[in-house]
């Protein structure tokens, strides 16, 4: 299983199921964000989401980001990896639109 191999080295021994409610919290948070693009939580928004205490919601991060699923902003706000790249593209294509014509760059052939 994939979510197992991204949690080697976030939990230890297992003996009161926590590995389970891991895995089951980044299957869920892969598809919260793969459902809705652009989403944007905070840790604390995550932890009310799944229902989960801080410690299993910060080892599920962790493992999503260490597996470059989501990325982490300074402010505390989890998006998926894929969403930031298309922004840039976004923000970037506007930028191009507004300048005028004689100062675009030739366009690739």
């Amino acid at each position: 299983m994939q979510a197992e191999s991204e949690l080697k080295g976030h939990v230890g021994k297992d003996p009161t199921g926590v590995l389970l409610t891991v895995l089951h919290t980044i299957e869920r948070l892969r598809a919260e964000f793969l459902e809705m693009p652009g989403l944007r939580l905070t840790a604390a928004q995550v932890e009310r989401l799944c229902g989960v205490e801080q410690t299993i919601c910060k080892t599920a991060l962790d493992a999503l980001v260490d597996a470059q699923f989501l990325r982490v902003s300074a402010d505390g706000i989890y998006v998926r990896v894929t969403d930031v790249a298309s922004a840039r593209r976004r923000q970037a294509k506007t930028e191009h639109a507004r300048l005028p014509r004689e100062r675009r760059p030739p366009a690739a052939s």
